[in-house]
């Protein structure tokens, strides 16, 4: 039986890139991870070798606008707009100042770690606490 499953696995198709698993019917040599991260480098080589914004890259990948502002969110790919302000339609989500990458501008960033700080501080405080006693109560 071990000879049979050695047997399959070697003449199951795979990824000719990093070798995972296909199923039969799958049509394509690259797995579609590694069809991303294909795309996903082509894309940023583009970006930096021409000045474009994100629908240019969208139309000239045949990708959707979405997906090129999904990878800025995230902090994948970085560039700049016209005349070498941050890219148009990408802002913070706290206080909408345009920034270049991510979700957050860096100083709402920062407030917003202050915040959790301060919320956990508020928290402690707000609990009673007796000496020589285990228990808290409120």
């Amino acid at each position: 039986m071990l000879v049979k499953d050695i047997q399959k696995r070697a003449e199951q198709k795979t990824c000719s890139q990093c070798g995972r698993y296909l199923n039969d019917m799958y049509t394509k040599e690259l797995c579609p991870v590694c069809i991303e991260m294909n795309l996903f480098s082509e894309v940023k080589e583009y970006i930096r070798e021409n000045e474009v914004k994100e629908m240019d890259v969208a139309e000239h990948f045949g990708i959707s606008v979405s997906k090129v502002k999904a990878w800025i969110r995230e902090g994948r790919i970085q560039y700049k707009g016209e005349g070498g302000k941050a890219i148009s339609g990408v802002h913070c989500q706290i206080c909408g100042k345009p920034i270049e990458f991510g979700t957050f501008c860096s100083e709402c960033h920062h407030m917003q770690g202050l915040q959790v700080v301060a919320n956990r501080y508020k928290e402690e405080k707000s609990v009673m606490h007796f000496l020589g006693k285990s228990q808290q109560e409120k």
